[in-house]
């Protein structure tokens, strides 16, 4: 069997740059192509691939990221064809986090949201996740981990331990450590 591709997945602002961040200090080779650049939101960068956004008309890439890691936002997860396997790392965090993070985000941009009040985003983000889950649960080619964001932030070490059982790779657990920055869990709820 081929290598696995190995994805740092969750909803959009749920931590999946810093366990890309974690996961380049241990050694992995992450897919990225630095097209979006750090800023106020993800000061250490955002740590994407452009092509991922594609993944529904162009699965071309998938080759190269054998053996490697990359970031793709939950909502694209089911278009991640069964042909080669597939050990996601998949990032938790409250969701009213996530929304204030957004807002945050969106308001430093000088954009506005959709005009769905957050109770209603809230419970269309937990519906989501929940038939993520149970699609990824269903897919024999997929091995999961699930991280919450905030239990990496106050113990990167139990993560970086995690993370090393399940990617079974021998990585640098002491620079998976260091790369979790505290003062970046911002928006707490």
């Amino acid at each position: 069997m081929s290598e696995p591709i190995y994805v740092v997945s969750g909803l959009p602002r749920s931590g999946t740059s810093m366990m890309m961040r974690m996961l380049d200090a241990g050694g992995l080779d992450v897919v990225v192509d630095n097209i979006r650049t750090a800023d106020d939101d993800n000061p250490r960068g955002y740590y994407e691939f452009e092509a991922v956004k594609k993944v529904a008309e162009d699965k071309s890439w998938l080759p190269g990221a054998q053996g490697k890691v990359v970031k793709m936002i939950s909502m694209l997860l089911q278009h991640l064809p069964a042909e080669y396997p597939y050990k996601i790392i998949f990032m938790e965090r409250r969701i009213e986090e996530v929304l204030a993070s957004q807002a945050k985000m969106l308001g430093r941009r000088n954009e506005t949201g959709s005009d769905v009040d957050d109770a209603t985003m809230a419970g269309m983000f937990g519906k989501h996740v929940k038939q993520t889950r149970a699609w990824i649960e269903a897919q024999p080619n997929i091995d999961v981990v699930y991280i919450p964001y905030g239990d990496t932030v106050k113990d990167p070490a139990g993560t970086a331990d995690l993370l090393d059982d399940f990617i079974d790779q021998n990585l640098d657990t002491t620079a998976m450590i260091e790369a979790v920055d505290p003062s970046l869990h911002r928006n707490r709820q």
